[in-house]
């Protein structure tokens, strides 16, 4: 636990609110995370924008498909608030296409991934967006 603590790129971990439907792939990706963040996570976007009313996260990741109320629309209510118009958004998305990243560019979103995603591959994207963030403030 340590050496995970040691090796982290910041001084202090980084909250992440993560958002993913299905189960296995939010376990995933925050047993990876959660080796350099402290990962907050939600099943849908009604109970990450309950989190987001209690907690500001450092980096958003969310998925574009969600039941309900999709990546776009969530994307759209985070950037409503004051308190996290600043926020980095990742979404991951298994749609192709210029048109669809463009889309959620519009609507808020920093960096869009293609899933499938290795954990690794998110990680490193989460770090240097969270790098950036820093250096720009």
């Amino acid at each position: 636990m340590l050496a995970l603590a040691a090796s982290s790129p910041f001084p202090e971990r980084p909250t992440l609110l993560l958002v993913e439907d299905h189960d296995d792939t939010r376990t995933m990706y925050a047993t990876f995370l959660r080796q350099t963040y402290d990962v907050l996570e939600a099943p849908d976007a009604p109970r990450a924008l309950e989190i987001l009313r209690h907690h500001v996260p450092a980096l958003i990741v969310t998925d574009l498909a969600l039941p309900g109320m999709d990546g776009f629309e969530f994307v759209s209510r985070v950037r409503a608030h004051p308190q996290s118009t600043t926020v980095p958004i990742i979404c991951l998305s298994g749609y192709e296409g210029v048109a669809h990243a463009e889309r959620a560019r519009q609507v808020g979103v920093d960096r869009v991934l293609s899933k499938p995603c290795l954990p690794d591959a998110l990680a490193r994207a989460a770090d240097e967006m969270l790098r950036n963030r820093r250096g720009g403030s």
